[in-house]
Formats: structure tokens, sequence, C-alpha cells
């Protein structure tokens, strides 16, 4: 070919949906006969054979050259990339705002922040400006950014086809109602939202269940600890932080979840509301930025955020087998 084209990002994460789609795109665009690398700041250490330095990628640009730059946060590769001479098209995965992370974790506020300003200067240097989903590219839109469209996320379910942990399962797998939600613990997917809705269920409705958080929180242990204490001023029994898990306990808690509770407000498209359709897994999502869109009219969406309100629909769904099968059939 010609041209080539590379790939750059600040992070490239071990099984998270950016990554899929980066390694995706390449493995395309290599099967199509481009030369084409990925430059990153960091990687995980499980993929850093994937990728190269994102200082190499002065050495490798060229005029002719396209530069898909994937744009989620803050970072030197960014910088770096804006300088360059290459064409550009710019993905963008979206910039949680930096608000939600004040007075838990302040270099992600700082990173947040600077995303933000750089995003400001990209409408001028983009020949085209792609986001992941509708809310996105709309987005995109209101900053300037022509011409704009949808990549949309392919998901890769394949790391849901391993054997599950059957000792894992075992623990939980009882007459209980497990309620569970996937998703790194930060505060704008509002698990003190998830923790009161809970509480209201367990005691109005269902003391035989328990709430099943599974995900990472490196990084955000004071965002955990603000957790934990309401928890414990609220007295409710049978919250369960897992933190990170591997591929097969991720599976046992799908396979023994009885419903997926989403109370996030800010999501550019939540890729663990598409896991739970594919595992059968009846959904109840708070209805904010892209989760509509991403749910397609599956699952259930809620608008009215009050516990007792959402503890009820939860109910009602968990409760009663023809609407519980109604909305995993929605799901397909």
């Amino acid at each position: 070919m010609s041209f080539q084209v590379h790939q750059v990002l600040a992070t490239l994460g071990y099984g998270d949906a950016i990554g899929h789609e980066v390694i995706g795109i390449q493995r395309v665009l290599r099967g199509a006969g481009f030369d084409s690398d990925i430059f990153v700041q960091t990687a995980d250490a499980r993929l850093e054979s994937l990728t190269r330095d994102y200082r190499e990628l002065t050495s490798a640009s060229r005029p002719e050259n396209i530069l898909i730059h994937h744009f989620s946060i803050g970072s030197r590769a960014s910088r770096i990339a804006y300088a360059l001479p290459d064409r550009m098209i710019l993905v963008y995965h979206n910039i949680t705002p930096p608000q939600y992370f004040v007075d838990v974790h302040k270099l992600l506020v700082e990173l947040c922040f600077k995303g933000l300003r750089e995003m400001k200067a990209y409408p001028a240097r983009c020949d085209l400006a792609l986001g992941d989903s509708e809310f996105n590219r709309q987005e995109l839109e209101a900053l300037g950014f022509a011409p704009t469209g949808v990549l949309p996320v392919v998901p890769n379910f394949s790391h849901l086809e391993h054997e599950p942990d059957r000792l894992l399962a075992a623990q939980f797998d009882d007459d209980w109602t497990n309620i569970l939600f996937v998703g790194r613990v930060i505060p704008n997917k509002r698990f003190e939202d998830l923790i009161r809705i809970f509480d209201v269920y367990k005691r109005e409705f269902n003391p035989r269940a328990r709430l099943l958080l599974v995900g990472s929180y490196g990084g955000f242990e004071r965002y955990l600890a603000m957790l934990q204490q309401l928890v414990a001023a609220l007295k409710t029994p049978d919250v369960h932080f897992t933190g990170h898990v591997s591929d097969e306990e991720l599976i046992a808690f799908y396979e023994i979840a009885d419903l997926f509770l989403c109370a996030s407000e800010h999501e550019g498209f939540c890729v663990p509301l598409l896991e739970a359709f594919h595992m059968q897994v009846p959904v109840v999502a708070y209805a904010a930025t892209a989760v509509p869109a991403t749910m397609d009219g599956g699952g259930v969406l809620y608008s009215d955020r009050a516990p007792a309100h959402v503890a009820a629909l939860v109910d009602a769904i968990v409760s009663d087998a023809a609407v519980y099968d109604a909305v995993i059939g929605s799901q397909d």
C-alpha cells in the first residue's frame, strides 16, 4: 500500500471494549494489506508485545498516512499525535466529566480536564470524527467536529465462553436472589445508588437477597471506603465487593445472577449491559447518557431514581416468572 494506517491511544487495557476494538481494527487493516501498528503511552503487560511506544510515532509519521486516534483522556500521546502531519480520524470514547472524581482521584480529575481542553483544538485537526455511540457522536457535533459518524462497538463475548468457576458459583447458587452489577468501582457508576436501592429491596421485598458488585476498585480505594461506610450506616448485610475477577469468575457471576442492575449516570456505551443480555440475565438500568441506545429497546429502563421506586421495579420482575421471561425475551 502507498500509505499506512496506524492507531494511537493513551492506554491499551486488557479485556476492555476499547482494547478489543483497537486490536480488531488492526487485524482488519493488516488483513487488507496495510502496514498498521498500535502506538500507546501505556499498555497492560499482557498486551505490550502488540504495541509500540507512542514516541516512535514521530518516525513512522508521513503526510500521506492515516492516524486513527482513540480519544478518552488527556495524554502525552494525544499531544504528539496532534502535532504530526498525518491525516487523522478521531474515534471518541467519551471523557467522563472530571467532577465525578473530585475528592476520590486527584490525578484523574487533572487528566479529564486536560482531555476536555485538548478536544477543543481537534475539530480543525481531524478529517473525520467518529463516536462509538450516538451519544458520543452528538458530543462531537456539539464541539464543532464535522463530518461526524458512529463507529459502533462490536462486543466481543469470547471471554464469556470459558468454563465458569464452579467453586465460586457454588457459594452463591442457592435460593437467594442475586442482584449483579459489573463495572469498575468509580463514582459516575453510582454505586451508592445501587446500595440504597438494594437496602430498600432487601428490607421491604426480599430479605433473602444479596448484592454482587463485580469490578476493580484499584486507584479508587477512597471511594470504596465511602461505599463501605454507607453499607455500615444503613446496616445492610449481604453486599459483596469482589474486586477484579478472572473471566471464569465473571462467567460464574453472570450464571448465578437473577438480575443485572445498573444505576450509572454517565456512560459512553457500557458493554456489561450487552454481556448481561448475552448471558440471559434481565437488565434494569437508569436511562442516562448512552445507556438507552446501548440497550436498544431491550431490558427495562427507569428514570425515577428514588430507591423505593427502583426496588419495587426489581421486585415486579424477579417475583413474576412471566414478566421475568418477557424481559429476557426483549433482550434477544
